[in-house]
């Protein structure tokens, strides 16, 4: 049984609410980074006290209404698939508020966590602000929409980005690995992969493994499951035919993302 591969559990909480994963500390091990996804049928209502957790809500598909104190965010959400491949709205929110969504459609909602003492204001993230940034060459290129990137100093710990892997392509890759607590060198970042497929019946290869392979397991990711990344390298590789999607959760203590590529294949950066 995989330590690090979490299948979607489809949990019922209340009347048109279901919860498909909910990654939380004792369940993962995890200290700095929770996650959860929640499907809601047209005019269901989710809420939260957050306490003393910060949390980035994603607009995975459908539209949404947002409401935190005094702010109120409408029609949020720009697609029916993340597949569409356009970049869609977020907010973030801060510990010890309490936030309520509302299905203007059906939709699902992504939501990121981590611990946090320090209150920050509650922001809107318009998917017309998001960078959408390529990286990779070969077979080694990826889409990447920086949602709360450590360039945007809206939270205390949370990293959060969306990546698309074509057809018989490489993420995550070369292997890189952030953990250790060694800036400028490196950071130390938890990190958990949501992922979706195209066609849904596809899937994806994920290696999780540290240079002294007291981890090392290698994973068959399907359309709905999640993969917790507690330490090591993690790459993921793209069958023929499908593409991948991924939303990354990040977070440590430090707000920094600073990698290290695994040297036994460092030379593929540098190749022609």
């Amino acid at each position: 049984m995989s330590l690090l591969l979490r299948k979607p559990q489809r949990v019922v909480k209340s009347e048109g609410v279901t919860i498909v994963h909910d990654i939380t500390e004792e369940q993962s091990n995890l200290e700095y980074v929770r996650f959860k996804v929640v499907d809601l049928e047209k005019g269901a209502f989710y809420g939260e006290q957050l306490n003393d957790l910060e949390c980035c809500v994603v607009a995975l598909t459908g539209k949404i209404d947002f409401k935190e104190g005094e702010e109120t965010f409408e029609n949020l959400g720009t697609r029916n698939s993340v597949f569409e491949q356009k970049p869609t709205d977020s907010v973030y929110v801060s510990n010890d508020r309490t936030f309520e969504v509302k299905a203007v459609t059906n939709a699902r909602v992504a939501l990121c966590y981590s611990p946090s003492e320090k209150q920050l204001p509650t922001k809107l993230i318009k998917a017309d602000s998001i960078d959408v940034e390529h990286r990779g060459k070969c077979n080694n290129k990826r889409k990447v929409h920086n949602i709360l990137p450590d360039s945007d100093p809206s939270a205390n710990s949370l990293l959060v980005v969306e990546v698309y892997t074509e057809s018989g392509n490489w993420s995550s890759y070369p292997p890189h690995k952030h953990d250790q607590d060694n800036l400028p060198e490196e950071s130390f970042l938890e990190e958990t992969y949501y992922h979706e497929m195209d066609p849904q019946q596809g899937f994806v290869f994920q290696r999780v493994y540290t240079d002294d392979r007291s981890l090392d397991e290698t994973m068959t990711a399907e359309n709905g499951d999640v993969v917790i990344v507690p330490k090591g390298y993690h790459p993921v590789g793209v069958p023929d035919g499908y593409t991948s999607y991924y939303l990354n959760v990040m977070a440590g203590p430090v707000r920094k993302w600073k990698f290290n590529n695994d040297e036994d294949h460092e030379w593929i950066v540098n190749r022609d």
